[in-house]
């Protein structure tokens, strides 16, 4: 027995070593398998609905931005797209000849007023000249009857002086001289009134007709005002023609955004890789019907990945952002790589999930709770794009 003791000591003695040994080296790390590659997972779907026609992606190759995966059949929306350009033209002249009336009806109206204005001044100046005609034709009948009047009167003097000379030129008692002049003088007097009858007759006749003028004057007056009302409703024709125009300009931008729409919906029909990255969970083949929003595919670029590690809260006391990280790849046999942390989650886990816990009811039962910590790769780590999304890795991080 007492030739083992010392060897038991020696051993106990290296085991504490050891264990010493490791304490030092372990101080200031944090360690956890529960952690996992990450990666952006860029889902590819389609904007419209057609038959395709060719898919030139690959399975599980990678693609450059912008390179076309699937093509759809183009050839119903070429058509959508030429007759939306078809009625653009349509609008877009339509919109040209209602702007263009816009001057021309309101110089037309303008000088429409401006005239119709001068016809009921010239139409009232009309009424005064035919009432002044028929107070004048009035007054010319007055005189012509008066003088009627006067002829007529001395006719029938004169006849009654011939008829009082007739007996005393059969006795001779006057001389036949004296008889004939009488008779001379009572047929100048009935021609007279006969001319007077006719001038009655024309007055007559020169009334009626300034009645008639006047009339015709009152119409044209009547008319005139008409028009007059018809040209004073310009400023609501050119707004009905300005509101025609906006209108028609407004159908010209639907008809724009329309040619927009269907020269969107061309484009679509191509369907383009918006990452560079590798094409994965390909559900698509030639010949199928697709409809808008169905998944097509998925790119996931691998040009920057990072690790989200599920650290419990207890070993959280010491982390920071920037702290250095060695990382182990089960899938690699170990493989390290060397990053940071970048940042630490605003919540645990638990709370982000889809029925996060109430400790408020029930009874409680204490779990430690683990924060997701967001680890990024130093540059160059993985020039060969060997991680992929999902892989099991175990993070260190160096606290100290």
């Amino acid at each position: 027995m007492s030739k083992r003791l010392p060897l038991i000591i020696g051993i106990v003695l290296v085991l504490g070593v050891g264990v010493g040994v490791w304490l030092w080296l372990t101080a200031g790390q944090e360690s956890t398998d529960d952690a996992q590659v990450e990666a952006h997972v860029t889902p590819v779907a389609a904007r419209i609905g057609g038959t395709v026609l060719a898919v030139p992606a690959p399975d599980n190759q990678q693609v450059e931005a912008g390179a076309l995966l699937v093509q759809i059949d183009p050839r119903d929306y070429e058509i959508a797209l030429t007759r939306a350009e078809a009625e653009l033209a349509t609008a877009e002249a339509e919109f040209a000849a209602a702007r263009a009336n816009v001057p021309i009806t309101s110089a037309t109206a303008t000088g429409n007023e401006s005239t119709a204005r001068g016809g009921v001044a010239q139409a009232q100046a009309g009424i005064a000249e035919a009432e002044q005609a028929l107070e004048g034709a009035k007054a010319g009948l007055a005189t012509a009857q008066a003088r009627l009047r006067e002829q007529e009167a001395n006719a029938a003097k004169a006849s009654r002086d011939v008829e009082r000379l007739r007996p005393l030129l059969a006795k001779q008692e006057i001389p036949q001289q004296q008889f004939e002049a009488a008779t001379a003088d009572a047929e100048a007097r009935r021609a007279s009134a006969d001319s007077a009858q006719a001038q009655v007759r024309e007055a007559e006749v020169a009334i009626r007709v300034a009645e008639s003028r006047l009339v015709q004057a009152q119409a044209g007056h009547e008319q005139a005002v008409a028009g007059l009302k018809q040209a004073q409703t310009a400023p609501e024709q050119v707004s009905a023609i300005r509101a025609r125009a906006a209108s028609a300009e407004a159908k010209v931008k639907q008809a724009q955004a329309a040619v927009k729409q269907a020269q969107l919906n061309l484009d679509y029909a191509s369907v383009k890789s918006p990452v560079k990255g590798i094409v994965s969970k390909k559900s698509v083949e030639p010949g199928q019907v697709v409809q808008p929003g169905q998944p097509l595919m998925t790119i996931i670029p691998l040009e920057r990945v990072w690790i989200t590690a599920n650290f419990k809260e207890t070993q959280l006391a010491d982390m920071r952002a920037g702290q250095r990280v060695k990382v182990k790849v089960d899938a690699y046999g170990g493989r390290e790589f060397a990053g940071k942390i970048d940042s630490i989650a605003a919540a645990t886990g638990a709370r982000f999930s889809l029925l996060p816990p109430d400790n408020a009811t029930g009874n409680f039962v204490k779990v430690v709770q683990r924060v997701p910590v967001k680890i990024v790769l130093d540059e160059g780590q993985d020039r060969e794009h060997v991680l992929r999304p999902g892989m099991s890795v175990t993070p260190t991080v160096y606290t100290k």
